[in-house]
Parts: structure tokens; C-alpha cells; sequence
């Protein structure tokens, strides 16, 4: 069993900046592919940003360019650096850790972003 925990989340201004964690166990971080996805009020769950266990990464269109994802497998955490919030980003941000040849689909609780003036 493996329960990603996400943090970082709060309340920001539209222009500024905020970066996620998300910590996942188990001996298998490196070998999984890791997601943020975005809950917003209303609207349905959607992907935001992806790391592959090679480093590969893909972003939705609507924030690629100021939304970056990484990971460091040493500490079994991945990231997401958000720069230049829009308040149509605000939503609950949850991590996603993806071992399909495991069949291993775990999801954190979620942490919310606000982005509001």
C-alpha cells in the first residue's frame, strides 16, 4: 500500500508562485509514474502535469510554461513549482503514483490552492 501525501497548498495572489510535494513510500517511487491532477468546484477532475519513470514530463495546455514538474527519487518526493497563478488554477491539487505493471494506482487527500486578489 502506498499513500502519497501532498503539501504546500494555500492562498495566493494572481502573478505569484507556489510549489507542491508530494511524498509517496515504498521501494517502488522510482519505478512509478507520478501526476498532478486538479479538482476545481464544479468541474471535472483533470491532469495537470506528469513525470515518467525516465523523466519524461507532459503538462495540459493551459499550464504549460509557468507549471513545472520534477522528482527526486532519493527522497521519494515529486514536485510542482507553479509560477504566475491564475485564479482559474485554484483548486484541490492531488498526487497520483502509477505502477500499471503492479497494477498500483494510489491517490493523496489532496492540498488546495486558492489563487485570489
Amino acid at each position: 500500500q502506498v499513500q502519497p501525501v501532498e503539501s504546500g497548498g494555500g492562498l495566493v495572489q494572481p502573478g505569484e508562485s507556489l510549489t507542491l510535494s508530494c511524498v509517496a513510500s515504498g521501494r517502488l517511487f522510482s519505478t512509478a509514474a507520478m501526476g498532478w491532477y486538479r479538482q476545481a468546484p464544479g468541474k471535472e477532475r483533470e491532469k495537470v502535469a506528469s513525470i515518467n519513470a525516465l523523466n519524461g514530463t507532459d503538462y495540459a495546455d493551459n499550464v504549460r510554461g509557468r507549471f513545472t514538474i520534477s522528482r527526486d527519487n532519493a527522497k521519494n518526493t515529486v514536485f510542482l513549482q507553479m509560477n504566475n497563478l491564475k485564479p482559474e488554477d485554484t483548486g484541490v491539487y492531488l498526487c497520483n503514483f502509477l505502477v500499471p505493471l503492479f497494477r498500483m494506482n494510489y491517490w493523496g487527500q489532496g492540498t488546495q490552492v486558492t489563487v485570489s486578489s
